[in-house]
């Protein structure tokens, strides 16, 4: 094999350096963060027939110049529920008045 073939993969070489997938099976994931896994009643993910729907949540990114209630106020329009941002990310917040831009929170619905 010559060197532009390595370069330019050849369609034989590119069968074999295909990814086998077929042996993939679903389930739960065993990266939750516990603030993650507290917010949605202990439920992980995989798949029961006995395990209660999880509470709808999405995440939110802090910027610059925000704070709990800035936040609070943008998600729910109601300043005042900044709390249930807190208790939700109690394991990401040390002190609800000091938090940091790239921190990540859950913010629970509504």
């Amino acid at each position: 094999m010559g060197i532009l073939d390595k370069i330019f993969d050849k369609d034989d070489d590119k069968e074999k350096s295909k990814a086998d997938f077929s042996n993939v099976q679903g389930g739960g994931s065993s990266t939750a963060r516990p603030a993650d896994v507290a917010a949605h009643g202990g439920v992980t993910g995989g798949s029961s027939s006995t395990s209660a729907p999880m509470e709808k949540a999405k995440t939110y990114t802090v910027m610059s110049g925000d704070t709990l209630s800035k936040i609070a106020q943008r998600e729910y329009g109601d300043a005042s529920k900044w709390r249930r941002i807190y208790e939700a990310n109690k394991g990401e917040i040390k002190n609800p008045d000091l938090i940091y831009p790239g921190q990540t929170f859950t913010i629970p619905e509504a």
